[in-house]
């Protein structure tokens, strides 16, 4: 059976200058993403910069600490995961 008990939420404060970056980082992972949440406030004229984006990753070897690493490099980018044994 495959784990699948770590969460992580990535904290975005100036999305219009990391969300590449961030996609690009997740691209490279997206085997070991299972459900991916991307949350910010949006309305009819207008939308927040910053917003929260929440994975659950599977896998034997999910490389945690290198995602977390990847991530935190890039500027105004937070992250924190959870796993749940």
């Amino acid at each position: 059976m495959t784990n699948c008990s770590t969460i992580m939420a990535i904290v975005q404060e100036n999305r219009l200058e990391t969300a590449v970056k961030v996609q690009d980082i997740l691209t490279k992972y997206g085997c070991y993403i299972r459900v991916r949440l991307g949350l910010h406030d949006a309305a009819v004229n207008s939308c927040t910069n910053d917003g929260i984006i929440l994975l659950q990753l599977c896998g034997e070897d999910i490389p945690i600490k290198q995602i977390e690493q990847e991530l935190k490099q890039i500027p105004d980018v937070k992250v924190k995961y959870m796993v749940i044994d």
